[in-house]
């Protein structure tokens, strides 16, 4: 009898918490056991701008100077139905989404898109910007944050496509002088770059002011 008792308890609590996980699961999409949901990154467009806190050397640094959580940036393309993020590391490529999310620190990322983009970015701008892009694949990265075409950095790349392939200047461009450089984790950084020669007037983009810009809305924030 107790048997019959303790076992009839047993199947009706995994029947209650398999019901809860049904309900969850239809409520929230597929955010059991930490894994992101799928919809989540149906969200994204062409065109949009991911940004997430990297886990490189400089990136405390990068940081620090720009005043922000963010220290990379992509864009989203899409080739033969998949999405990558097209990125200015070593060298400039194209890097699955979901391969860019999980380099970051703990995976968060924020996704922005233009505000009138249903409207400006159809399929011939989309295309120019594409091009454009691709003009600059496989070049090296530029660990100077130099402005020329010769090298990128991430925040660059974005800056350049927009203007040359769209036409757009997501945010006005600074001067180097214009960032927090007085950290000493700052200067470190700035001292084996540079030595005792900072460029201060070289003008930058910073992943900050391309995600604080005022032509874009916030799409996803996972922090």
């Amino acid at each position: 009898m107790k048997k019959s008792k303790y076992l009839f308890a047993i199947i009706t609590f995994l029947m209650s918490f398999g019901c809860a996980l049904v309900i969850a699961n239809s409520m929230f999409g597929n955010i059991l056991f930490g894994e992101r949901p799928i919809n989540l990154l149906d969200k994204i467009q062409e065109g949009d701008m991911i940004f997430q806190t990297s886990q490189s050397k400089q990136a405390e640094a990068i940081q620090i100077a720009t005043n922000s959580k963010f220290s990379h940036c992509g864009i989203i393309f899409i080739e033969k139905g998949k999405k990558y993020v097209f990125e200015a590391v070593q060298p400039v490529k194209f890097t699955p989404l979901e391969a860019w999310i999980t380099r970051g620190k703990e995976n968060h990322f924020v996704v922005t898109r233009l505000k009138n983009a249903s409207t400006i970015l159809n399929a011939q701008t989309i295309q120019k910007m594409k091009v454009y892009g691709k003009s600059l694949n496989n070049k090296e990265y530029d660990r100077y944050f130099g402005w020329s075409d010769d090298k990128l950095y991430c925040s660059e790349l974005i800056w350049k496509i927009y203007k040359n392939g769209a036409g757009i200047e997501l945010c006005p461009l600074q001067k180097l002088k214009d960032f927090n450089l007085k950290d000493i984790r700052v200067q470190a950084i700035l001292a084996e770059k540079y030595g005792a020669k900072i460029p201060l007037e070289e003008s930058v983009v910073a992943p900050s002011n391309l995600e604080q810009s005022k032509i874009v809305t916030k799409i996803i924030d996972t922090y």
